[in-house]
């Protein structure tokens, strides 16, 4: 009964997947745009998808949150023409619409965190603005059915046959492996159902696992999704994983997002990190007022210099990204 109703929902929502398809000829249009012209370039979009990433880690959005922030970019950037000083303010818009629309109110950040913590020369007024104007370009579809959507269906089906997948089949590395193709933009560009059947086939075969590929197999008949699409996405998507894997290859980001802190704090920090002062012995016996007075510090003030280096539980261990080349 269970797998009936995840069939059914998977049908249901293979109609409606194309309508929150990026059109194709605008991304065909960034894809040859050069570096430095006067539009947005597919090395400049991809730049920022790794920022969003960076900044959903950071402010422990979830993987959904990450997913329809650039849904909703691609599908703006490729029906409008964007400068790209606009980009900055257009992605970060995006993805705190996406927040709205997928996390728990009290966990969405503000604007003015948003634009303090990315380190943006924008103010809250010209993000407010962007983000209507987003919308209304988007006819208010705010929410997406996304490669995600599918790649959670296709992980419910399998479980759903026997329980003993779970521990095999890793929701989270997949949804790392997702992530890691929405950095390019070429990957924008693959229905969601094909773009998650090609993931999920890429781990059963590294899991050498005769049911599930049969399950996976399956899935594919009742989408009718054809061999030559699902070969070439799955032979894109391999190569993706090849290159995110390799030695050589890096973090999205080595950017640093760093806290904004007070004139104070900033002085006592340069004053105080060449030497570390020695802190008196706490005695075993009874406690003395007297000696605690000189040792205790004040840490009300809530202004520590903290930083993030972006990179938080991007991949599975062994699992690594490309580097933005800047």
């Amino acid at each position: 009964m269970e797998a009936f109703r995840l069939m059914k929902e998977l049908k249901s929502n293979l109609d409606q997947e194309v309508q929150y398809l990026p059109k194709e000829t605008g991304l065909s249009l960034i894809e040859s745009t050069q570096e430095n012209g006067n539009g947005v370039s597919a090395k400049c979009r991809d730049a920022r998808v790794e920022d969003l990433w960076s900044l959903t880690s950071f402010f422990g959005y979830s993987t959904q949150t990450f997913v329809l922030a650039v849904n909703l970019l691609d599908r703006f950037i490729a029906m409008m023409k964007v400068q790209p000083r606009y980009l900055a303010c257009i992605s970060i818009g995006c993805l705190h619409i996406s927040a709205r629309v997928t996390e728990e109110e009290c966990n969405v950040s503000s604007s003015h965190e948003l634009i303090r913590i990315s380190q943006c020369k924008f103010t809250v007024s010209d993000l407010s603005r962007m983000e209507k104007i987003i919308s209304e370009k988007l006819n208010f579809q705010l929410k997406a059915v996304t490669a995600l959507t599918f790649l959670h269906l296709y992980h419910a089906i399998a479980l759903s046959h026997t329980s003993n997948r779970k521990d095999i089949l890793n929701l989270d590395k997949l949804e790392a492996q997702l992530k890691a193709c929405l950095c390019r933009i070429v990957f924008s560009k693959a229905k969601p159902s094909v773009l998650a059947l090609s993931l999920l086939m890429l781990e059963i075969e590294a899991l050498q696992s005769a049911d599930l590929l049969e399950i996976a197999q399956r899935i594919q008949t009742h989408l009718k999704i054809s061999k030559a699409d699902l070969a070439r996405w799955r032979g894109l998507v391999g190569q993706c994983m090849r290159e995110y894997s390799s030695p050589e290859c890096a973090k999205p980001d080595h950017k640093k997002l760093v806290w904004i802190v007070s004139r104070r704090t900033a002085q006592n920090l340069h004053s105080s990190y060449r030497s570390v002062p020695e802190l008196p012995t706490i005695p075993e016996g009874a406690w003395d007022e007297s000696e605690s007075e000189d040792s205790s510090e004040d840490l009300s003030s809530g202004e520590e210099s903290l930083s993030s280096d972006a990179e938080g539980p991007y991949f599975p261990p062994n699992f690594c990204s490309r580097a933005r080349r800047q």
